[in-house]
């Protein structure tokens, strides 16, 4: 599914070392963690996954800019780090590839990762409206989501 999701390679790199999931009441898989860290967690409503900052930091590594990547502007990176919601306005380039609704890595100009998150519009709405939230941040480096 990570494959599928994120691209050749992902679920080997998301998914490699010591892991354990969690499982929801009906005994589905909800969560994969690795140590104390949240890597995704699985959504009941599609099958797809959202994810944690180190299961980012994972992906980050493995794809070379800009596959999954939305940039943002330097001033935006103090209040994105801290999951605070990316605006149109903010964001300087989005992987063309990319469909509303995917999840994505949200950078700095110098690639560096500070959060991830849900593109709410396509790329080609977020760079021509310039309007509105472009990215729901789930998680930034500076505070982790517990979804």
């Amino acid at each position: 599914m990570a494959d599928y999701q994120f691209g050749k390679g992902a679920g080997d790199v998301l998914f490699e070392g010591d892991i354990r999931f969690v499982l929801s009441r009906t005994k589905r898989i909800r969560q994969v963690w690795s140590g104390e860290d949240r890597l995704v967690t699985l959504r009941a409503s599609d099958g797809f996954f959202t994810l944690g900052i180190k299961g980012a930091e994972r992906i980050h590594r493995l794809f070379p800019a800009p596959l999954l990547r939305v940039v943002v502007v330097d001033d935006a990176v103090p209040f994105v780090s801290q999951g605070k919601t990316a605006f149109a306005k903010h964001i300087v380039s989005v992987d063309p590839a990319l469909r509303a609704g995917d999840e994505v890595l949200i950078t700095d100009r110098n690639d560096n990762l500070i959060a991830t998150g849900q593109l709410l519009l396509s790329p080609q709405e977020v760079m021509a409206t310039g309007q509105g939230p472009g990215v729901n941040v789930r998680s930034g480096i500076l505070k982790e989501s517990k979804d």
